[in-house]
């Protein structure tokens, strides 16, 4: 794509004063009380699955700025403190980047100078966010879940780096498995990223590196219209090398910029994608719960599937 035919696609799909100029909730306003209630309904054997990463302490291309993991007090060093004793660490971590699960706020990406809802890149500072920081998701984002397995539609364990999963890709993953993404929906998209880095290992995912697999832009078109609440990759979303000359993350500033829609970042699908085989069915409920971080542009995050 042409940055100016990109440009058309931000502004078809660009949600700015849907909800007024004042909302900081973006898409998650199409996740009502009643989806809540949907969703919970879908409960029927009570497995629960993790859809978030091991927190990463290990340096590596793709972790350059890994998680820190420190013992405070640990049973091995004695402590004349009476009883009961205790341990306790301490976790130094990014709220962003690609080795750990987490949740972008919707200030998080800036597009020509502005933000979600034509908000001023004013509101974000070195002191942190004044406005649509990640505290208001902090009453959680709970509904109904639905996973498109594109490697499991293709036949094979991963995709590539560089692959662009289309519109018609997610149709067609849809009715393969008999399910449909609709309005509130909270869209669980496994290229199968973390198993192809635990097979053959960590690889330079940014540009000019081997990329990584994603959506090619346009598919933002489908999320919009189905009025998508959330988008959950076990990428961070994104086609690497990018589809768009001179925009490098497309998808980021189409999906928070544009449409304001709440977005997790490097998670994993395939203890999921298991159970989802094992119980026959493709949707369930989703709980995700950032931490409340006043001024935060994001979080780290456990999101938890319950069948």
């Amino acid at each position: 794509m042409t940055e100016a035919e990109f440009d058309q696609l931000f502004n078809d799909v660009s949600n700015w004063g849907r909800w007024g100029e004042a909302d900081e909730r973006g898409t998650l306003n199409y996740l009502t009380p009643e989806h809540v209630r949907k969703a919970a309904l879908l409960v029927q054997s009570g497995r629960s699955v993790s859809l978030s990463r091991e927190i990463d302490t290990v340096t590596a291309v793709d972790n350059p700025n890994p998680a820190v993991h420190l013992m405070i007090r640990g049973y091995d060093i004695p402590a004349d403190a009476g009883e009961p004793q205790f341990v306790s660490d301490h976790l130094s971590c990014g709220c962003h980047g690609n080795a750990h699960s987490h949740i972008d706020a919707l200030c998080h990406v800036a597009y020509k100078g502005r933000l979600y809802n034509n908000r001023p890149l004013s509101i974000v500072t070195t002191h942190g966010a004044s406005a649509m920081d990640i505290t208001k998701y902090a009453n959680g984002i709970v509904g109904r879940g639905v996973l498109l397995d594109i490697p499991r539609l293709r036949g094979t364990k991963w995709l590539e780096p560089g692959d662009a999963v289309t519109s018609e890709d997610l149709i067609a993953a849809e009715e393969k498995q008999g399910v449909r993404l609709g309005e509130g929906d909270l869209f669980v998209f496994r290229v199968g990223h973390p198993l192809r880095r635990k097979e053959l290992g960590p690889w330079n995912i940014e540009q000019g590196g081997q990329g990584r697999a994603g959506l090619h832009p346009t598919a933002m078109r489908l999320l919009h219209e189905r009025k998508v609440a959330a988008f959950l990759p076990d990428g961070d979303g994104e086609t690497v090398p990018s589809k768009v000359e001179g925009v490098l993350n497309p998808v980021h500033a189409l999906q928070i910029g544009a449409m304001g829609l709440a977005c997790g970042d490097s998670l994993q699908f395939e203890e999921l994608a298991k159970v989802c085989e094992e119980e026959g069915r493709w949707d369930f409920m989703v709980v995700v719960a950032p931490l409340r971080l006043p001024r935060g542009t994001g979080s780290l995050v456990n999101p938890v599937a319950i069948f």
